[in-house]
């Protein structure tokens, strides 16, 4: 069980980290870009987010957070700390994004039925965003 906790600790965290990720996104094509067709795409993308953590329930999710533990939670690296503009904020948050993607994909394995779908559900949004930052770099 404690396994399966620490899997569900994993996943929360990175449909958060993906959640925000997109919204980041979503602003700049919102208020930066003025791209109405881009906006809506993420925004769809965030619901999607949604319903993938709904087939695994806010409980098993919640109950695994553990950001007391989180050895992370409450420190920066540098690296963070700069961006030399929107562009910069952009490509950070469509790489926090995808790699949140590959997170919850290779993860979700482990979770059954309900974790194969947003395995496959993941991974096909890894591509889209790999094409709209493509379009958009």
């Amino acid at each position: 069980m404690r396994d399966q906790n620490q899997i569900y600790r994993i996943l929360d965290a990175n449909f958060n980290r993906l959640r925000e990720g997109l919204r980041v996104i979503e602003e700049h094509f919102r208020f930066i870009a003025s791209d109405e067709k881009a906006c809506v795409d993420i925004k769809r993308m965030r619901h999607e987010v949604a319903g993938m953590e709904n087939a695994f329930g806010a409980e098993p999710l919640l109950k695994g957070r553990d950001t007391g533990a989180d050895c992370f939670a409450s420190a920066s690296r540098p690296e963070e700390m700069e961006r030399g503009g929107a562009g910069d904020v952009l490509r950070a948050n469509f790489k926090r994004a995808q790699e949140a993607c590959r997170v919850i994909e290779e993860y979700a394995k482990a979770c059954g039925e309900a974790g194969a779908k947003a395995s496959r559900e993941a991974k096909a949004m890894r591509f889209l965003l790999y094409d709209l930052q493509k379009g958009r770099a």
